[in-house]
């Protein structure tokens, strides 16, 4: 009986809250009007050796107010140096992903299935790095959490169709998003075999824009539990609204230094 009121509880709960619209505040809550800053990766393996690698990002937001370019451009160590990745999100479209390799002088255009596969060797995906498009999930509001002392909406995702659980190489997403400002904090990922693959912790959250109300996490920190590989993702030198030129988001870029 009791579980049957809990159920009813949350049932009546679930229906004032529109899980649509906590996930597309979620999508954009990061996107600022241009940002640059330094990101430091540190991978870990099973064993715990420990490599660490630097780069640089910059970030400008298309005038939909939706849909981001990034611009990622590894600093160090050498032999990853200088290879350079371009993100363009089409909200209307398949969005674009190239990636320049310094050793073969070359800029390759990734397609939408690879966005299931490791971002330059860490544990996020193209998919993961670029945002996974709100309309191509299904949501469902699980239950409210307390994460290191915010509430949040325990949100589960399910692709819409085959199609995007191929390219995801997702099966279902579970997001713990933050009630006061939209950023997800927390999230477990399943292939789609149905195991548990990764585990993604989010903290350090703090307001880049607070006139547009926008937050970022400043430390990611992403598990995959099937391999015991841990990827941190900490974000220094952050600097917001500084006027980014428009071609620094091209193709032909990818290849300059910055």
């Amino acid at each position: 009986m009791l579980g049957m009121l809990l159920g009813a509880a949350l049932a009546a709960r679930s229906a004032d809250v529109d899980v649509d619209e906590i996930m597309r505040r979620s999508f954009i809550v990061g996107k600022v009007v241009d940002s640059r800053g330094r990101v430091t990766m540190t991978l870990t393996n099973a064993r715990g050796t420990r490599r660490e690698r630097v780069t640089t990002t910059i970030s400008k937001r298309q005038p939909n107010g939706v849909d981001q370019k990034r611009l990622i451009r590894f600093l160090e160590p050498a032999e990853v140096k200088g290879t350079a990745t371009l993100l363009v999100e089409h909200t209307d479209g398949e969005d674009d992903i190239w990636i320049y390799l310094p050793a073969l002088r070359k800029v390759r255009r990734l397609v939408a299935n690879n966005k299931k596969d490791s971002f330059v060797g860490t544990d996020f995906s193209y998919g993961d790095i670029i945002g996974h498009k709100v309309e191509d999930w299904r949501y469902e509001l699980v239950e409210s959490a307390t994460v290191d002392g915010a509430e949040t909406w325990v949100v589960d995702a399910v692709p819409r169709d085959a199609e995007v659980r191929e390219e995801s190489g997702y099966a279902r997403r579970r997001l713990w998003v933050r009630k006061d400002n939209h950023v997800a904090v927390r999230g477990r990922f399943w292939d789609t075999g149905g195991t548990l693959l990764k585990e993604l912790e989010a903290s350090d959250v703090r307001a880049i824009d607070p006139a547009e109300d926008k937050w970022q996490a400043f430390r990611l920190q992403m598990r995959n539990v099937q391999t015991g590989h841990v990827t941190d993702f900490t974000f220094a030198d952050l600097e917001v609204g500084i006027g980014l030129d428009d071609r620094l988001f091209s193709e032909r870029y990818l290849d300059e230094e910055s």
